[in-house]
């Protein structure tokens, strides 16, 4: 038998930033998102003996260890090391395949979503009996805090649960605030956003790190901006909801301009010029999905102005990335090797 799970990237619309401690402890924060068609795969099939063999396919990497004696964290596979870690495997042997639609850095949550992907695995394999906000929390942990890898929270939540949600971060709890959303009106948002892979990827951590200092020394400019970026999200889930899609791209240029003053390299001069060349072409509104810095840039525009914005893109290099909606969040399956080979 050969337990295979799949957890959706997603794209962050607004209130990017206050999901990053620690603002949800001082403040609360809040974001709404979607996860889209594009996931993190997970293949595990069990062994007879005890060797732990992981494949990365992205990254063309192959390790295999004995025991968790064998594991230390090099950047190589580090979020499959910390999940045999988290789940105490000893003496059960299994061949993992690993692979992602987009690179780290992306600003789709893709780490993230491969990190869901492994606990779902082993979750399934153990047959642990883990609630959806329990897979989320340990994936956060895993990633934030015993591999510090500098992030928020809702990347975790977002790729866990699936579809539109808002969820709000407080001290002490997250909340997933699933969104009923006219059809309709899901078809006429996705035939009003582009998606288009700038070509480089971005380093977020130091991004990151400014922020968490200046959030802890109560910079004011920094509060400021991102208590206008969780009430953009309160914002962006109304006009949602109603099906003021002219406000929805409105907020999203709101969203850009707000979360560029919370750090100089959020944005620079390649993305500025990308993004003027599309308002200029007709675009409403836009962000970098992510911290900034680079990865996928987000573009709101009518569907009469979209081809103007796509052929200028493609002039400069940016290619244009095919998306859907997705509602489900991390899934997990079961198949047999003569299915697999069939």
């Amino acid at each position: 038998m050969i337990i295979k799970s799949r957890a959706p990237l997603r794209i962050s619309f607004a209130g990017g930033g206050t999901d990053v401690p620690p603002y949800p402890e001082i403040r609360g924060g809040a974001v709404i998102s979607t996860t889209i068609t594009k996931y993190a795969y997970v293949s595990l099939k069990p062994r007879h003996d005890n060797e732990m063999r992981v494949n990365s396919v992205d990254y063309n990497l192959m390790m295999t260890f004995q025991s968790i004696s064998d594991l230390k964290y090099d950047g190589n596979l580090d979020l499959v090391k910390a999940a045999i870690k988290l789940f105490q495997i000893e003496n059960y042997g299994f061949d993992m395949l690993v692979s992602c639609d987009a690179p780290p850095g992306s600003g789709l949550g893709s780490s993230s979503a491969v990190m869901v992907a492994i606990i779902g695995a082993f979750k399934e394999l153990l047959k642990k009996p883990l609630t959806s906000y329990e897979v989320a929390e340990l994936a956060y942990r895993l990633e934030r805090v015993e591999l510090g890898i500098k992030g928020g929270l809702q990347d975790q939540y977002a790729s866990m649960f699936g579809g539109f949600n808002f969820i709000e971060f407080n001290k002490s709890s997250v909340v997933v605030n699933p969104l009923r959303i006219r059809p309709e009106i899901i078809n006429e948002l996705h035939s009003n956003l582009l998606l288009f892979d700038t070509g480089k990827t971005r380093l977020s951590a130091r991004i990151i790190d400014r922020q968490m200092k200046a959030t802890e020394e109560g910079e004011r400019t920094v509060l400021e901006s991102l208590d206008f970026l969780r009430q953009l999200a309160i914002d962006m889930k109304n006009s949602l909801l109603r099906g003021n899609l002219r406000d929805f791209g409105e907020l999203l240029h709101s969203d850009w301009e707000h979360k560029k003053k919370l750090d100089a390299q959020i944005s620079n001069p390649a993305i500025d010029k990308l993004y003027d060349l599309a308002k200029e072409r007709g675009a409403v509104g836009g962000k970098i999905c992510g911290a900034g810095g680079g990865g996928h840039l987000l573009i709101y525009c009518d569907l009469e102005k979209r081809h103007n914005v796509i052929e200028e893109f493609e002039k400069l290099g940016c290619r244009l990335v095919t998306f859907g909606f997705e509602g489900n969040g991390l899934q997990t399956w079961e198949v047999t090797e003569q299915a697999v080979k069939a």
